[in-house]
């Protein structure tokens, strides 16, 4: 067993080549010496992902607010505190708050050999957040 003390958590702006709006991340694995990858974000209302896939797969589950995620291909769901959500290894997603409220959850992944936790593409259009396309 290896205890890791919690470090003085630091706040970054995610960047805008992979988000929309303002989102706000802290690593909670810093100081870990494992491949696996847990981050808190926290979304302003509106805010997004880039459409982007994840090697290993990804964990979120919802702490507040309400989010809204999407798989390629499929119609845009809502969650809420408490749910969770996987998306597969290379699944294409991307995930964000609720037009109207902010929202926090936790991502679990697992870097690759190369240390690589995400493939990012193409931002979200509006059709695409507003559930206007598949």
């Amino acid at each position: 067993m290896t205890i890791t003390r919690a470090p003085a958590l630091t706040t970054k702006r995610g960047a805008a080549e992979y988000f929309t709006g303002a989102v706000w991340l802290e690593d909670l694995s810093t100081g870990v010496a494992a491949r696996l990858r847990t981050l808190r974000v926290t979304f302003e209302p509106g805010a997004r992902t880039a459409w982007h896939t994840h090697p290993h797969g990804q964990l979120l589950s919802i702490v507040s607010g309400i989010a809204r995620a999407q798989k390629a291909g499929e119609p845009v769901v809502e969650l809420f505190p408490g749910d969770s959500v996987w998306f597969e290894p290379s699944e294409r997603h991307w995930h964000g708050a609720a037009p109207d409220r902010p929202m926090v959850h936790l991502a679990v992944q697992q870097t690759d050999d190369a240390g690589n936790s995400a493939s990012w593409l193409e931002q979200v259009s509006d059709a695409d957040y507003r559930g206007e396309t598949k």
